[in-house]
């Protein structure tokens, strides 16, 4: 009987890839893709909405905004509103108030905030955990209870109605939090590095500020972007702080727009309101724009290895 061999089973090539031709991706869209975009389109409505009304009242008058169509187009389109809100509501003088104070305060966070979680999450030591839930704690206790006790240790301390004690405020204000979103980052980083650095002869503040800040970048740049806007929107800790004999010459952003609506009752220049917070609103916005890939990776960071 003949042998009988059986052909081997002939794969055909794959076909050449046209040059320059991106392969075709499909992209699968249901229905709940299409009630979240337009979830995501109402949301962005809704908060958007009231930010250009309030862009749009700041070009119109009083009669514009009540009597008139509070929602058409200003008649025209006059920056005469910001100017009296920067010189005559003093909105320049508070402004740089705030940028000064949320410099120092943010610089003052973030210099001891990493130091400490850089620590807490690379060091082990004797009462690691208790300093890192010590830390933590302070995300539990409202602001509002503090104020008492605030008033009376500044008091005392004769830092009452001073920048210097409004920015150690803000420091221990910002610190909980600082510490608990980069102990978590720091926890992340390779730890090959830092045992080459050592055995090189890098000495820890040298590891600390050549190494390992670097590769933290987008995590510090993400919390010193939610620690500016945090201490740029503070109301209550300015009021307790900011206060006695001078008080309005050093007064925040956010006090000076307080006292703009209510100095004036009922013949106040809501144009002019509007405008001032137009100018509070502006610089976030701004610095969100520029640093949202920053904020974005230091966010995602660590959630896939």
């Amino acid at each position: 009987m003949a042998n009988v061999t059986q052909a081997p089973d002939v794969v055909p090539a794959p076909k050449a890839k046209s040059a320059g031709v991106k392969p075709s991706t499909k992209r699968d869209v249901n229905a709940f893709t299409g009630l979240a975009h337009i979830g995501l389109v109402l949301w962005a409505l809704v908060t958007a909405g009231p930010l250009i009304w309030v862009l749009l009242a700041s070009f119109k008058s009083n009669t514009e905004i009540f009597l008139g169509k509070p929602f058409a187009l200003p008649q025209s389109f006059s920056f005469q509103t910001y100017v009296d809100a920067w010189n005559e509501a003093h909105i320049g003088r508070y402004f740089f108030n705030s940028v000064l104070v949320v410099i120092l305060s943010t610089a003052g966070t973030m210099v001891l905030g990493s130091m400490a979680a850089y620590v807490l999450a690379r060091y082990r030591f004797f009462g690691n955990r208790f300093i890192y839930y010590l830390f933590v704690s302070g995300l539990a206790f409202p602001t509002f209870m503090a104020l008492g006790p605030l008033f009376y240790i500044l008091k005392n301390m004769g830092l009452l109605g001073t920048y210097t004690g409004l920015v150690l405020v803000y420091i221990a204000y910002s610190l909980p939090f600082t510490v608990f979103f980069l102990a978590a980052f720091f926890k992340t980083l390779p730890y090959e590095i830092e045992e080459a650095a050592t055995v090189d002869g890098a000495s820890h503040t040298r590891k600390f500020f050549q190494i390992m800040m670097p590769m933290a970048r987008s995590g510090l740049v993400s919390i010193t972007i939610f620690n500016i806007v945090g201490q740029w929107n503070q109301y209550l800790l300015p009021v307790v702080v900011i206060s006695g004999p001078g008080a309005e010459q050093k007064m925040l952003l956010t006090q000076g727009i307080a006292q703009i609506s209510v100095s004036a009752g009922y013949h106040a220049q809501w144009s002019t309101l509007f405008a001032a917070l137009v100018l509070s609103i502006l610089p976030m916005i701004v610095v969100y724009a520029i640093f949202q890939r920053q904020i974005q990776a230091g966010l995602t960071a660590g959630a896939v290895k």
